[in-house]
């Protein structure tokens, strides 16, 4: 029972949604400038730090809770009624051969892998997220990036009001900690994580502006596909900064990486 708790993620997503409103309720208990423009009488500021929050945290269980893309069967018809995979079978000298799963059996399309925690071949893959309790694959690695946009927002301004309920003043170390250690407990966790979200952020940025994964960066070598494009740092999906960054955020459809890698190879040679 435990084990399938554990393995649902519902430890995970239920201690990130506490955190979050704890620190948010903190904030708002203590001598803050939240608590200082509640008692002015200003609203608005209160108002809006609240649905950061609330957005952030649904954006963390559409990212958590989504399908990241993950593959569940391989009879999918073309439009002459061959299956997408079935058809990039076929030989071709451009397109090194797909591979049929280990694990689950299927075949995978190119950019695809097995992922032993979520136990499904995931589309594009990028990473198994333990923060999220899922992968981020072709589906859901945009929305990932707008959550961890939106959280960096959160955190730091958190971080900011954490900050603005410290008073210096000259009383000894023992009653400034009782008087000021949970908002102290606030400003470390708040920091540490925006830290943490601020460098994923950036990571993933530079992923999308380049048409590349996590485990195509950190595993080039041993990727069939790319190890035959060179042993260059080129990357056969890479269309240049601006239609990158487009696809990325904007093209919701399944993408048949075998055809761009094909096109790309010709225009290579």
């Amino acid at each position: 029972m435990l084990k399938k708790v554990f393995r649902s993620g519902f430890l995970v997503r239920s201690g990130h949604t506490v955190l979050t409103w704890l620190i948010t309720l903190v904030l708002f208990l203590h001598d803050t400038d939240l608590r200082r423009f509640e008692e002015q009488g200003e609203l608005m500021q209160p108002v809006v730090f609240s649905l950061l929050v609330l957005l952030s945290v649904m954006l963390y269980f559409t990212v958590s809770l989504m399908d990241p893309g993950f593959i569940l069967t391989e009879t999918v018809q073309g439009p002459l009624g061959a299956s997408e995979d079935q058809e990039a079978m076929l030989p071709q000298a451009a397109t090194p051969r797909l591979r049929r799963c280990g694990y689950c059996l299927l075949q995978q399309p190119m950019r695809a892998r097995h992922c032993k925690a979520c136990q499904r071949c995931v589309r594009k893959f990028d990473h198994h997220c333990p923060w999220i309790e899922n992968c981020v694959g072709e589906q859901n690695h945009r929305w990932f990036l707008l959550y961890l946009l939106v959280q960096l927002g959160a955190l730091t301004w958190a971080f900011h009001l954490a900050l603005s309920g410290l008073s210096w003043s000259q009383v000894g170390w023992g009653p400034w900690l009782r008087t000021h250690g949970v908002l102290l407990g606030c400003v470390a966790v708040t920091g540490v994580f925006s830290m943490v979200v601020l460098v994923l952020l950036g990571c993933h940025l530079y992923l999308a502006s380049t048409n590349t994964t996590t485990w195509e960066f950190m595993s080039r070598p041993r990727i069939a596909y790319l190890r035959s494009w060179g042993d260059g740092e080129d990357n056969p999906f890479d269309r240049g900064l601006l239609c990158n960054l487009w696809d990325f955020f904007c093209v919701c459809r399944t993408v048949a990486w075998d055809r761009v890698y094909q096109r790309a190879h010709r225009d290579h040679i």
